[in-house]
C-alpha cells in the first residue's frame, strides 16, 4: 500500500511539474499582432527545410509582457518560448531572429 502511494504522489507532482515547465523555443514568422489583446500570430517556421512553411500552421500566443509587442512587425522572423500553462500558450520570451540570406549561406562554407 505504501508504495502504491508514493507512485501516485509521484505521478501527480510529475503533472503539475510538466504543465507548467515545459517551455519549448520556437522559431517563426509574425503574421498579425494584436496590441490591445496582448496576442501574436506566428507561422512555426521548421529550421533548415527549404519550402516547407508553405502549410505550416499558424499559431495565435498571448505574450507575457505587452511591450515586447512594440518592437515587431508583421513579418518579423522570431525566436520565442512558449509556456503551456492552464491551456493557455503565452510566450515568455521573444525576439527578432537574424535573417540568413543564401549569400551569407555560401560564405559560411567557405
Amino acid at each position: 500500500m505504501k508504495i502504491a502511494g508514493m507512485i501516485m504522489a509521484a505521478t501527480a507532482a510529475l503533472s503539475i511539474a510538466g504543465t507548467s515547465a515545459l517551455a519549448q523555443q520556437k522559431t517563426g514568422l509574425v503574421t498579425r499582432i494584436d496590441r490591445i489583446s496582448g496576442t501574436i500570430s506566428i507561422k512555426d517556421m521548421p529550421d533548415g527545410t527549404t519550402g516547407a512553411n508553405t502549410g505550416a500552421a499558424t499559431e495565435e500566443f498571448k505574450i507575457q509582457d505587452g511591450a515586447r509587442l512594440n518592437a515587431l512587425h508583421a513579418g518579423d522572423r522570431v525566436t520565442f518560448d512558449v509556456s503551456d500553462t492552464a491551456g493557455t500558450k503565452t510566450i515568455t520570451k521573444i525576439d527578432r531572429a537574424e535573417a540568413v540570406t543564401k549569400i551569407d549561406k555560401k560564405n559560411d562554407k567557405k
